[in-house]
């Protein structure tokens, strides 16, 4: 089977032991491993696929400790560095009533942010049938041109590219600086998975289905929308499918759409599906695709933190998987 490839920041999570309060509130936290795109690729190598993570920590604790879990769940972390020029970056977060989140990120700047294109090589992305990336590393360091040369190489080897948005607008100097560098990475992207809270700020559309269709006259084969409670909808070119949301006790929604693209691209990959194939997925196959990372999203927003399911307890909680 070939794999699939995360690229950008790892950090750690602390994860609040209180609920429905304010982040300056919380008394104990729980340290968790983070960032969007690892979370991912975690979620590819517990269901039973093959990962690769490319990123950069300190050479701290902290980064020891990620390297610990990554390999412990699986994920190749061969071509996740270490630098002595900045620490492991650390994001404290607060849980509403409903699990809904709020960050404070310590990263000015991170470990990750001084990955650099030299260290992005062609052997990365053997055997790679997927770039999977988001927007958080896309600031102006040297990680920028280092996704740059990642989606240059994936390309070349033959994988389909994914993107992420996953706005983190504190995180930017200014919203506008996010949305430039969103705007400038899309072109680049065969699947485009967006929340229903970011498609306005993405792609300049309030409709939904109007979004879609921007993104795939761009160049996208493959659009993915999460509405939370309200289900989700995939988008291609021929077809549009659509899952209802179920109905769980939602503890925490951290890695909720981390673990939707994770599995989704386990899917994709499983499948052998390539970046022209994208676009001739049927529509029956897309809501069964929608439906399993539906189920394995319930999984994660019933624990607390990035927590992602194996394949064997998906199929106990939703035999019908």
């Amino acid at each position: 089977m070939k794999r699939v490839v995360a690229i950008g920041e790892l950090l750690i999570d602390f994860v609040p032991q209180q609920k429905d309060c304010k982040l300056s509130e919380v008394t104990h936290f729980e340290r968790v491993v983070g960032g969007a795109p690892a979370n991912a690729a975690v979620a590819v190598a517990r269901l039973g696929g093959e990962a690769a993570m490319i990123s950069q920590v300190g050479e701290d604790a902290f980064g020891t400790h990620i390297l610990d879990v990554l390999e412990k769940n699986g994920v190749d972390a061969a071509h996740v560095f270490r630098t002595s020029r900045a620490y492991t970056g650390l994001a404290f977060v607060s849980l509403d009533a409903t699990g809904n989140r709020d960050f404070s990120f310590f990263r000015n700047p991170s470990a990750d942010l001084f990955l650099s294109p030299e260290q992005i090589t062609e052997k990365i992305f053997n055997k790679c049938a997927a770039l999977h990336f988001c927007s958080v590393d896309l600031v102006d360091w040297p990680v920028k041109k280092a996704h740059l040369r990642a989606i240059e190489l994936a390309r070349k080897a033959g994988a389909f590219i994914s993107f992420d948005p996953n706005v983190r607008l504190p995180l930017w100097s200014t919203p506008d600086a996010c949305s430039k560098a969103i705007s400038e990475f899309l072109p680049y992207a065969d699947l485009i998975k967006l929340s229903d809270d970011e498609i306005g700020f993405v792609t300049g559309e309030k409709d939904e289905m109007r979004a879609a269709k921007k993104m795939l006259a761009g160049g996208c084969k493959l659009v993915l929308v999460t509405r939370g409670a309200n289900g989700s909808t995939a988008y291609t070119p021929q077809h549009t499918a659509y899952c209802d949301a179920l109905s769980v006790d939602a503890k925490d929604t951290t890695g909720a759409g981390d673990s939707f693209i994770g599995s989704f691209l386990f899917q994709l990959v499983r499948d052998d599906l390539t970046a022209d194939r994208l676009a001739l997925i049927g529509e029956a196959r897309l809501a069964e695709y929608l439906r399993f990372s539906a189920c394995y999203a319930s999984l994660t927003v019933q624990k607390k933190g990035a927590v992602m399911a194996t394949l064997p307890e998906l199929r106990r909680a939703y035999p019908e998987i």
